[in-house]
């Protein structure tokens, strides 16, 4: 068998966003966001496109977006993202979107109570967090001072950066594990792992993923998807390298300016110094017949010996 890539955007969504996933996606957020617990009663899979209710201001899109509900009898709306490219401005977006998700609850005069929380599950394939060991971080309001958290705690990031993830098919022990695996290695893999036989809803996901069961529009879709994809990479790559090359050029072309202006002034220096030692000499050489050689030596600042050799020739 042949998997798809669950890391490219369109991939991540026929998996975790099409009718067929809800168990998928309740397995799937478990497992990231409460340690895979059973806290998700039900869930409702939603249109991923976050249209904006004030004239103007920027649409957005998510790859999967779904209201669930806890074992509290809580509502949450969630959005995830599978974000494989660090481009510039990702992080304002993630914050952007999750107030956005919160803000377009309310319809024009409703009250503020019935605002449900947001949470905001990013997957990153780049290491985004390099300050933190964890692979997990999740982050609230808080106050400044004193880090108390703030009274609503209705809105949470939480990112998982894969790269972080390290583990072998035979370390595989909790269901976030066995997530993470198949997010990371799903396109190199030939078949299911026995050690997903006891996880459902991962084997479901497997069976999504399989290249047989998709159409020729799809697996077209899903390979100009992933050509954009490895472009970007190049590109950025390209980039880092003729900035690091025109580093080098503009050091080295720095490097001899400056070795130029030091032999600059070396050269002025040594000439003064060759100079001012020529006069003495040559001063010296007048007082010989006249004055003793201590004398010649406090009047220009030559030693015995250099006043010694000046007589011998």
């Amino acid at each position: 068998m042949q998997f798809i890539n669950p890391k490219i955007d369109y991939a991540f969504k026929k998996i975790f966003g099409s009718e067929q996933s809800h168990e998928i996606l309740i397995s799937f957020l478990n497992a990231m966001l409460y340690d895979g617990n059973d806290k998700i009663q039900a869930i409702e899979i939603l249109d991923p496109y976050l249209a904006p209710r004030l004239r103007g201001v920027k649409d957005t899109y998510v790859d999967v977006k779904a209201t669930i509900s806890n074992d509290q009898g809580e509502s949450i709306a969630v959005i995830i993202e599978m974000q494989v490219l660090n481009v510039e401005g990702f992080e304002k977006r993630i914050l952007y979107n999750a107030a956005k998700a919160y803000s377009n609850q309310l319809d024009i005069g409703e009250d503020y109570t019935v605002l449900e929380p947001v949470i905001a599950l990013t997957i990153t394939d780049f290491v985004m967090f390099p300050e933190l060991d964890q692979l997990i971080s999740r982050f609230i309001l808080k106050e400044k001072t004193y880090l108390v958290d703030y009274p609503i705690y209705d809105i949470e990031l939480v990112f998982i950066e894969l790269p972080k993830f390290q583990k072998s098919l035979e370390d595989l022990e909790s269901l976030t594990d066995k997530w993470l695996y198949f997010l990371k290695t799903a396109r190199k893999l030939e078949s299911v792992p026995t050690v997903m036989d006891d996880v459902p809803a991962i084997k479901k996901a497997f069976a999504i993923a399989n290249q047989a069961n998709l159409t020729r529009e799809e697996l077209d879709d899903l390979e100009h998807r992933a050509i954009f994809i490895h472009d970007q990479r190049n590109a950025v790559k390209k980039a880092e390298r003729l900035g690091l090359e025109e580093g080098m050029k503009l050091g080295i072309e720095q490097g001899i300016e400056i070795g130029i202006e030091q032999g600059k002034e070396e050269g002025i220096k040594e000439g003064l110094e060759r100079g001012k030692l020529e006069k003495r000499l040559a001063i010296a050489q007048q007082l010989l017949g006249i004055i003793d050689d201590a004398e010649i030596s406090r009047m220009t600042g030559l030693d015995l010996m250099a006043i010694a050799c000046l007589r011998n020739n």
